[in-house]
């Protein structure tokens, strides 16, 4: 009888315990054939962003050399000033000198001596001579021609690097903004 208590307790755990589950094996998928006449299904997206793009007409950018020629000024808003220096035939980049201040932060200058280019397509792909983790990237975007400047710090004076945007050039009339 001093050994009830125990095999009741032993019992009691031996039945909470869970049974080791069989890994479950893949259900071969049955393919029907399709019937003669097919009617498409639009499709169903699990992100309601694509669900969105899903009915428009939508055409990847072709990938072509850029040509592009600017040489502007903008002042924005909030006192960021831009200059620019363009010229890129046939995605090879032939000038580049940029310069932009932001009021309260400093100014940061990029010039096409300081750089080699490294690529051509699908963009153009310049790198920092000196700072190799530095680049500068242009490309088309419809009508618009993006600059964009990637871990390029030592370029800008203070933490202007923080605050320095891509630039944006109109392709056909070359005004910046």
């Amino acid at each position: 009888m001093r050994f009830a208590p125990l095999l009741l307790v032993a019992l009691l755990a031996a039945g909470c315990a869970e049974k080791p589950v069989p890994p479950e094996e893949p259900v071969a998928e049955v393919k029907a054939e399709a019937p003669a006449a097919v009617v498409e299904e639009t499709p169903k997206f699990k992100n309601s962003t694509l669900k969105y793009l899903a009915g428009r007409n939508l055409k990847p950018q072709p990938t072509r050399p850029l040509n592009v020629r600017s040489r502007c000024t903008h002042k924005d808003a909030i006192g960021t000033q831009t200059r620019l220096d363009l010229l890129v035939k046939e995605a090879e980049v032939k000038t580049f000198d940029a310069q932009v201040s932001m009021k309260g932060y400093g100014a940061c200058r990029f010039n096409l001596n300081e750089f080699e280019q490294v690529e051509k397509l699908p963009q153009a792909l310049l790198r920092h001579k000196k700072q190799s983790d530095c680049l500068v990237r242009m490309w088309e975007q419809g009508p618009k021609v993006t600059i964009a400047f990637n871990s390029c710090p030592k370029s800008c004076e203070g933490q202007a690097f923080d605050y320095l945007w891509p630039i944006m050039v109109e392709a056909k009339s070359g005004r910046c903004f």
